[in-house]
């Protein structure tokens, strides 16, 4: 299989699918229903990176506030043509977040649409981030009206001459493509600045690992953002350098039209979060799933019952595990080998260190080094001041076990540990016991000051019939410790989940604080 890192950047990388699967072929669609070729994308790009380039310098950082439709898809790659950094802004997290991110990365100009504007009812984001002339906006609608025939006509001839005219501004392999952002689900998002060559090293790592899975001929449904590494590299980049097809869908959170555009394409690749894959397997009929032949979960753990749900119907889940910092992927399940509860072996081309953690018994902190690692860290208390990895190696701030085959089993974040009279007490543990239970619901561990213990669990569920008593009766026929048992458990209508799929741990924890003085 050839290695892909010999493309620089993932403007050449395209060109590169475009010379290997032909330039006809269908690339990507989205709800439009109007596919793009390798062609009409390549096109695309040149036209719009053209106009974008007017506006902009060569390295500067843009922002794209985008759903998941062609036309971001596009924008990534005309930035890319023309030596521009892009950076896919989470439109989910609230205008604090956003200037936290526009801030560090020090951008001065976001790529959006009027009628996504309109549609996500963005119009406070724009204004807020607008206020003090500090970010201008550029409206894809506004772009398209200027271009002339001229414009068009140098396109064309420039799609000919593509990898010439990419190569006068393009960015080096080892400068910045990308700048995404950390969930913020343990506090404020940082920038991830990935450079060509850790984003095309990943793809060419996945593509190792699993062989001849992704393939022209496949169909792969994205329902994931762009602005999430997952929904990025797992979703787009793969894809489009492996001959898949992609069809995009802006809105993981719409279950019921999520598994309708199932049906209507074929697909037989889908990706999501664990959250996602139940909503859109309760959400469908029978029948939606018939094509698709494997799910991809990650960014969050599995439970039991979304596992049963899917292979139920035949359909394989393949789990993995992926941080933002290493491009994403670090490890998953294949066809070939495939063992529930971990998230199969790493990748190819990555070393690893389990550093001791007191009160873990077994296992360690996670480090990775690989060519997938990211250049560094940018903060918001320091914008554009890039701060790499020490010594290549990026702490995970997970803890995990690695068994002697080689799979890795995820124990937790080191920050959702509970110390419980003096043991170790892994937060993600409680909610695996509390999904036992009741596998029907949503479920998280949090922990608040205990004047006594120094602090205490509790967890917040979605089932409405949860209760402590019921849970420890549980807790003992399994032969679980009773230390397991959290101290309360707070019944709410809806967990809070951010727009990457994962469940909100910030905003849970302030909701379970409000619920306990409440109750006090």
């Amino acid at each position: 299989m050839p290695d892909l890192r010999v493309e620089q950047t993932l403007f050449s990388a395209l060109l590169g699918a475009r010379d290997k699967f032909g330039g006809g072929t269908l690339a990507i669609e989205d709800p439009e229903r109007a596919p793009l070729s390798y062609d009409r994308l390549i096109l695309g790009a040149l036209v719009l990176g053209k106009a974008f380039a007017r506006e902009t310098e060569r390295g500067e950082t843009v922002g794209l506030l985008l759903p998941s439709v062609n036309a971001a898809a596009v924008s990534l790659f005309g930035l890319s043509a023309y030596g521009r950094v892009a950076s896919p802004l989470n439109f989910t997290a609230g205008l604090k977040n956003l200037r936290s991110a526009v801030n560090s990365a020090e951008i001065s100009t976001v790529i959006t649409s009027h009628k996504f504007i309109d549609v996500a009812k963005l119009d406070e984001v724009v204004s807020g981030l607008s206020e003090g002339g500090k970010v201008r906006f550029l409206y894809l609608e506004d772009v398209r009206k200027s271009l002339t025939s001229l414009d068009k006509i140098m396109g064309v001839l420039k799609a000919q001459l593509a990898r010439f005219y990419h190569d006068r501004h393009a960015l080096g392999a080892d400068e910045a493509a990308v700048v995404l952002y950390t969930s913020g689900s343990e506090g404020e998002p940082k920038g991830v600045v990935l450079t060509n060559a850790n984003l095309i090293a990943n793809v060419d790592q996945v593509r190792q690992h699993l062989g001849v899975e992704l393939a022209a001929g496949q169909i792969l449904l994205n329902p994931l953002p762009i602005f999430h590494s997952y929904g990025l590299l797992g979703g787009l980049l793969l894809g489009l350098y492996t001959g898949t097809r992609i069809v995009l869908f802006p809105s993981p959170i719409q279950y019921r039209q999520v598994a309708k555009l199932v049906r209507e394409t074929k697909a037989t690749i889908l990706l999501g979060t664990d959250t996602f894959l139940q909503g859109w397997w309760r959400a469908g009929d029978a029948g939606d799933f018939d094509t698709v032949k494997f799910v991809v979960a990650g960014a969050e753990r599995v439970k039991e019952e979304t596992r049963r749900l899917w292979s139920a119907a035949g359909t394989v889940l393949l789990e993995g595990y992926g941080v933002t910092e290493c491009a994403p992927v670090v490890s998953l399940n294949t066809l070939e080998d495939n063992r529930p509860g971990t998230v199969g072996r790493m990748v190819p081309e990555q070393e690893y260190r389990l550093d001791p953690v007191e009160g873990i018994a077994e296992g360690g902190r996670l480090f990775i080094r690989g060519p997938n690692v990211m250049a560094g860290y940018i903060y918001a208390t320091e914008p554009g001041v890039l701060v790499p990895p020490e010594g290549g190696w990026h702490d995970t701030g997970d803890i995990v076990s690695v068994d002697q085959d080689g799979y890795i089993t995820i124990k937790g974040r080191a920050k959702r540990f509970a110390k419980i009279g003096g043991e170790m007490v892994s937060l993600g543990a409680v909610e695996s016991l509390a999904a036992s239970l009741w596998p029907d619901a949503t479920h998280l561990a949090v922990t608040l000051p205990d004047p006594k213990k120094g602090e205490q669990i509790i967890l917040v569920s979605e089932m409405a019939s949860a209760d402590r008593m019921a849970l420890l009766a549980h807790a003992q026929q399994k032969g679980y410790p009773e230390l397991w048992v959290p101290r309360a458990i707070l019944v709410t209508q809806s967990i809070p989940i951010l727009g990457s799929g994962k469940i909100d741990a910030v905003a849970t924890q302030e909701l379970a604080r409000s619920m306990r003085s409440m109750l006090s």
